[in-house]
Order: C-alpha cells, then structure tokens, then sequence
C-alpha cells in the first residue's frame, strides 16, 4: 500500500515537470516568435523605407540637375 500511495505522487511530479517543459516551450516559441517579426520589420525598414528613400532623393537630385543643366545652357 506504501507504494501504491506514492506512485501517483511520481507521476504527478512528472505531468508537473511535462507541463513545466511545455510551458517553457512555449515561452521560447513566443520569444523566437517575437525575434523574428522585429528582424522582419529591420528588414522592412532598411529594404523598403531607406530604399526607397533613397530612389525618391537621387531622382529628385537627376531631375533637379537636369532642369539646372537646361536653365542655364
């Protein structure tokens, strides 16, 4: 009987340790999760807004030349 009443102690220290490991990866998957959307949104900024910043600056510097080029020829 002494070890019929500790056998469901063993094996509730183990769900708790399985829930705990689940638990901490989930955690993990979240923080993972989190790594990944903030190096997306780097990527977007540097890709899309400085890109593009920098397209819209050298046209305009092209455009503007041109037209000095023509004003003053």
């Amino acid at each position: 009987m002494g070890t019929k009443g500790k056998k469901p102690l063993v094996i509730s220290i183990g769900n708790l340790q399985s829930q705990e490991d689940a638990e901490l990866e989930r955690k993990l998957r979240e923080i993972q999760f989190k790594q990944e959307l903030r190096k997306d949104w780097i990527v977007f900024i540097v890709r899309d807004v400085v890109f593009f910043s920098a397209a819209i600056f050298f046209i305009f510097a092209v455009s503007g030349y041109s037209l000095f080029m023509q004003i003053y020829r």
